[in-house]
C-alpha cells in the first residue's frame, strides 16, 4: 500500500463505527484512503439493539452486522481484539494494546458508552451482570444455570429487556427502578401504567420508586439479595445492573481533548473535536454541538455521515437528531414520538386508554393543530404515519389517530398522505420523497429492492410496514398494471383461486379451468404452473370439499410433478429416494434395524439428513412399492419428503434427558408432526421444536418454530434456511399446549389460504400487507373473524389423513404405475446404474444424465441413449 495514503483511523467497531465505515465506501474514499479499525471487543460490529434476541435464539453470528467480503474488498485493516490504549495527538500516532502503532491523518472515536453501576457495596460479587455486550449475555446465561432469581437494577429499555432475558432462562425475574414509573424518559404516567399491568400479567415483578441500597452478598462471595432503599431486602441470586450508561470518553481525557462536564467528547456541527481538527468522535461517547450526547443509533449513524461527508469535502452537518423510537419490549409495543412529554407551551392533549387490554395512546397537538408528539403503549401500529406527521398540521382530527377501530374513529390515516420530506427510516434518514424515487426513477418494485437501494428499513425495521404501502401506493399512481393472475390459464391470483375452490366446493382441475380460466384457456389442458398449483388447493382442502385425498385419483394424477408423481425424489440417475417418516427424530432400535435391513437387501444409499431422518437413495421405481410395504408393515409411513407439504418437525431431547430442558420438546415436536403430516401447500413446511432458550433444534431458522420458557412455549413464525435464510419473528409467547397448536393451526391455514404459489412462509410474511403485525391480528386476535373456519379446516384435514404409501400398496391399479416401461414392466431401466463408494454406492454417470421418464416405452429410451 503507498505511504503516502492519506491514513484514517477508527477506534471502536460497533454500530456506528461500521456505518462509517459504509459511508467511506459509499464516497469512495476506502479506495484512496488507508483505512484501520481497532476494535476492542472479541468480534466485529454486531446489532446491540437487537442484544436480546440471544435469549431467543440468535446466535452471535446472526446479530452480526460485519460483512467480512465488504471489509476484504473496501482494503480495511480490521483488528479484532485490539483496543486502542494510548493515542498521541502532537505525533499522530495510536498505539494498540498488542503493541501495534499507527500513524494517522484522521482518527475517529468511536468508542460508545459503557454502563453505569450505583456506586453500593457488593456491586462486584460473584453474581452481578452489566448488560451490553454478547460477553455479557453469554456470562449471564451460563450463571443463570446455577441461579433460581434474578433482579436487574433499571426499568428502562435495556432493563426490561434483561428482565425477559432472565425471565426466559427460568428464573424468577424482579425489575427495581428508582422513578416513580418504568421507561420514564420515553412514557409519562399514564403510559408506565399501561406497561406496568400487561408486564405483571406476564409474571414479573416491578418496584418502583425505590433505590438499591445494598447488595446482600453470602460467605461464598456470591449474591443472595439486595436491600431497598424503602427498607425491603429482596432475595435474588443473580443481578443485573442496567442503570443507565455513561459515554466512554477515557481515551479522550487521556489524551487531553476536551470533554463535557458529564461526559462526552465535544465536538462541533461536523463532529471534529472542539480541541484538535484531526480528530472527530460520534456515537455515543460524543457530546454534539447542541450540547447532547444521543444514545440512540439513529442519531449516531447521522453523526457518522456527516463525518464521511465532511472528509469527501461536502457539505454536512449534524444539528440534532429525532429521538423517536419505537420498541417491542417483552412483546409488548411501545413507541415515542416528538415532544412526548408535552414540554410545548400551551399544548393539549389527546389520550385513550384502555387498562384492560393494556393499551394507552396519546398525542400532543399544538392550539394551532400541529402534532408535536406522542406516546403509544400496547399498539404502535400507527407510529410510522404519526411520526412522519410530527411538526405539521395532520389532514384528519387528532382522535381518529388513536382510536381504535369500531370505537368511533372517523377515518385512519395512511402514509400517502404525507409529504414528500416526511422522513420515514429515521434510523438512515430516508424521506417518503427518496421512497418514492426508489419505484419511479429506480425501478423498484418489491420492499426489499427499496431497501436496498435507499437503506429505508435496515436499521431498526419499525418503518417496513410504511414502506411497503408507500411502493403499492405509488406503483398504483404511476398506473403500473401488473397482471396478477396465477398464469395464462387462469387471471386469478392463487389466493382467489383458493376461495373459489373453497366455496364452491371444486373438485376438479378441468371443472375449474372451464369456468374460471381465461376464456382462451378453456376447453384445453392447463399449463404446468396452474396444473399442480390448484392440484395442490384441492389436496389442501380436500377433506372439507369432498375429494380424494390420495393425489395420485383420477384426475389428481395427472396434476402432479414427477415427484408427487411416484411419491419419491427423482434423483439425478434416474433413481428414487425413499424418506420414512421419523416424528422428531424419535425412532425404536427395531425401527433402525428394519431400516438397515431394507438399505441392505435394496443396496440402497443411507444417509442421516439434517431433519433427522434416514433417506435412502437408489431405488429404481418398480422397487419402490416392494419398499414401502416393508415399512409399512414395521409402523413407518411416508415422510412426504417428495411433497409441498409438512417435512419435519425437528426437536431436541427436551426436559426427558437435558439438564437444561425445562419442557417436553420430544413429545410436542411428535404431536405437531402427527396433526400436520400430509399438509398439502404453497411450499413445503418445515418446523422444529426446543426445548429451552439455548435452541439446539434451531427453531427460528423453520417455518414454524417453538421455543420452551418455563411458563410454556413461544411460537416462532416465517423463517427459513437456504440461500436466503431468515430467522422467524416471535408470534405469541408462554402458551400452553392447547394455545400453542390452536395458533399453529391457524397460522398454517392461513398461509395456505393466502400465499402465492411456490412462497415460504418467509417470503409470504415480508409480502403480506401489515406483515407479521397483520398475521399476529387475524391469527391471536383473530380481527377477521376466520379463525373459526381455519381451526375447523384444519381439524378436517387432521380427520381426513391417509398415508399415500399404505393406500398405494392396497391398491393394484395404483401399483401399475411404478414401472419403467409401459410396454415392458419388468424391465429395470438400464440407464439407473451404481458404483461403490465408501462401502455404500453411488451413481455411476459416465454420460450425461438422461434422467428418469415416466412411463415412457423400452425401444424409445433405448433410441435416446443410442443416440
Amino acid at each position: 500500500m503507498s505511504t503516502d495514503q492519506t491514513t484514517i483511523v477508527l477506534i471502536g467497531h460497533g454500530m456506528v463505527g461500521q456505518r462509517f465505515l459504509e459511508a467511506l465506501a459509499e464516497r469512495g474514499l476506502t479506495a484512496t484512503h488507508r483505512v484501520v479499525v481497532l476494535c476492542e471487543e472479541p468480534r466485529p460490529a454486531y446489532d446491540r439493539v437487537q442484544l436480546t434476541s440471544y435469549f431467543s435464539g440468535k446466535t452471535p453470528d446472526d446479530l452480526s452486522m460485519t460483512d467480512l467480503a465488504f471489509i476484504e474488498e473496501h482494503g480495511i485493516e480490521l483488528y479484532v481484539g485490539d483496543a486502542a490504549e494510548t493515542v498521541d495527538r502532537d505525533a499522530r500516532k495510536v498505539t494498540a494494546r498488542s503493541g501495534r502503532v499507527f500513524d494517522y491523518d484522521v482518527l475517529v472515536l468511536a468508542t460508545g458508552s459503557y454502563p453505569f453501576v450505583p456506586p453500593v457495596p457488593g456491586k462486584d460479587a460473584a453474581g452481578c451482570f452489566v448488560y451490553r455486550t454478547i460477553e455479557d449475555l453469554l456470562a449471564i446465561e451460563e450463571y443463570a444455570k446455577t441461579a433460581t432469581t434474578g433482579a436487574v437494577v433499571g426499568g428502562g429499555l435495556l432493563g426490561l429487556e434483561a428482565a425477559g432475558a432472565l425471565k426466559g432462562l427460568g428464573l424468577t425475574s424482579h425489575i427495581v427502578e428508582f422513578a416513580p414509573r418504568l421507561m420514564p424518559v420515553q412514557v409519562d404516567e399514564g403510559g408506565g401504567a399501561a406497561l406496568l399491568r400487561t408486564i405483571e400479567d406476564m409474571g414479573l415483578s416491578v418496584h418502583t420508586g425505590v433505590g438499591t441500597q445494598e447488595i446482600v452478598v453470602g460467605p461464598d462471595g456470591s449474591v443472595t439479595g439486595m436491600k431497598l432503599s424503602d427498607g425491603s431486602e429482596l432475595a435474588t441470586d443473580l443481578v443485573v445492573f442496567s442503570a443507565g450508561v455513561r459515554p466512554r470518553d477515557q481515551l479522550a481525557r487521556d489524551c487531553g481533548l476536551a470533554v463535557g462536564e458529564r461526559g462526552g467528547i465535544a465536538v462541533d456541527e461536523q463532529c471534529r473535536t472542539v480541541t484538535d481538527p484531526h480528530v472527530f468522535a460520534i456515537g455515543e461517547c460524543a457530546l454534539a454541538a447542541d450540547g447532547r450526547v444521543y444514545g440512540l443509533v439513529a442519531p449516531g449513524y447521522e453523526q457518522a455521515v456527516t463525518v464521511a461527508a465532511t472528509l469527501a469535502r461536502d457539505e454536512a452537518a449534524f444539528t440534532g437528531a429525532d429521538l423517536s423510537t419505537k420498541l417491542k419490549l417483552l412483546g409488548v409495543d411501545v413507541a415515542s414520538f416528538g415532544d412526548a412529554h408535552g414540554t410545548a407551551e400551551d399544548c393539549l392533549d389527546v389520550v385513550y386508554s384502555d387498562s384492560r387490554a393494556g393499551l394507552y395512546k396519546k398525542l400532543v397537538i399544538g392550539r394551532d393543530g400541529t402534532l408535536l408528539g406522542g406516546i403509544l403503549v400496547g399498539d404502535a401500529e400507527a407510529y410510522g404515519t404519526l411520526k412522519a406527521f410530527t411538526g405539521s398540521v395532520p389532514p384528519v382530527s387528532p382522535e381518529s389517530l388513536v382510536l381504535p377501530a369500531g370505537a368511533g374513529a372517523p377515518v385512519q390515516l395512511g402514509p400517502s398522505a404525507l409529504p414528500d420530506d416526511a422522513v420515514i427510516c429515521s434510523c438512515h434518514n430516508v424521506s417518503k420523497g427518496t421512497i418514492r424515487g426508489a419505484v419511479t426513477d429506480h425501478r423498484c418494485v418489491t420492499v426489499p429492492e427499496v431497501k436496498k437501494c435507499t437503506k429505508a428499513g435496515t436499521g431498526c425495521g419499525s418503518c417496513v410496514k410504511v414502506i411497503g404501502q408507500l411502493v403499492t401506493a405509488e406503483l398504483e399512481a404511476s398506473g403500473v398494471e401488473v397482471d396478477k393472475g396465477l398464469c395464462g390459464c387462469f387471471g386469478q391470483t392463487r389466493e382467489e383461486l383458493y376461495e373459489i375452490v373453497l366455496a364452491l366446493r371444486i373438485t376438479s382441475y378441468q371443472d375449474l379451468l372451464d369456468r374460471y380460466g381465461r376464456e382462451e384457456a378453456r376447453g384445453g389442458d392447463g399449463c404446468e404452473v396452474c396444473k399442480p398449483t390448484v392440484g395442490s388447493i384441492i389436496a389442501s382442502l380436500a377433506p372439507t370439499i369432498g375429494a380424494s385425498g390420495y393425489v395420485l385419483d383420477g384426475e389428481q394424477a395427472a396434476l402432479q410433478d414427477t415427484n408427487d408423481h411416484f411419491l419419491a425424489n427423482l434423483q439425478k440417475n434416474g433413481s428414487y429416494s425413499v424418506v420414512p417418516r421419523i416424528p422428531g427424530g424419535e425412532i425404536a432400535p427395531e425401527k433402525l434395524i428394519v431400516i438397515g435391513e431394507i438399505a441392505r437387501d435394496f443396496r440402497l444409499y443411507t444417509k442421516i439428513t439434517g431433519g433427522q431422518r434416514i433417506d435412502m437413495f437408489g431405488a429404481r421405481v418398480e422397487q419402490l412399492p416392494s419398499i414401502w410395504a416393508r415399512l409399512v408393515d414395521a409402523g413407518f409411513e411416508s415422510g412426504h419428503a417428495y411433497g409441498k407439504s409438512l417435512r419435519t418437525v425437528k426437536s431436541c431431547v427436551g426436559q426427558t434427558w437435558c439438564r437444561y430442558g425445562v419442557q417436553d420438546s420430544v413429545r410436542m415436536a411428535i404431536d405437531l408432526e402427527l396433526r400436520y403430516r400430509g399438509l398439502r401447500s404453497p411450499h413445503k413446511l418445515k418446523s422444529a421444536v426446543s426445548g429451552c432458550a439455548r435452541e439446539c433444534a434451531e427453531a427460528q431458522s423453520k417455518d414454524f418454530g417453538v421455543i420452551a420458557t418455563a411458563a410454556g412455549w413461544n411460537l416462532y413464525v416465517g423463517g427459513n434456511g437456504g440461500a436466503t435464510p431468515r430467522h422467524a419473528d416471535l408470534l405469541a409467547q408462554d402458551l400452553s399446549d392447547a394455545e400453542l397448536v390452536r395458533l399453529i393451526d391457524r397460522f398454517l391455514m392461513f398461509y395456505i389460504r393466502t400465499a402465492d404459489r411456490l412462497e415460504r412462509t418467509s417470503t409470504w410474511l415480508e409480502r403480506v400487507p401489515g406483515g407479521l403485525d397483520h398475521v399476529r391480528d387475524v391469527v391471536v386476535h383473530d380481527s377477521l373473524g376466520i379463525c373459526d373456519e381455519l381451526e375447523a379446516l384444519m381439524s378436517a384435514h387432521v380427520a381426513g389423513y391417509r398415508d399415500e404409501w399404505a393406500e398405494t400398496i392396497d391398491d393394484p391399479e395404483k401399483l401399475a404405475r411404478f414401472v419403467s416401461f409401459v410396454n415392458a414392466p419388468d424391465t429395470p431401466d438400464p440407464l439407473v446404474s451404481f458404483v461403490p463408494e465408501r462401502d455404500q454406492i453411488k451413481p455411476d454417470l459416465p454420460l450425461l444424465s438422461i434422467g428418469h421418464r415416466p412411463l415412457e416405452t423400452l425401444e424409445t429410451l433405448e433410441g435416446s441413449a443410442q443416440r
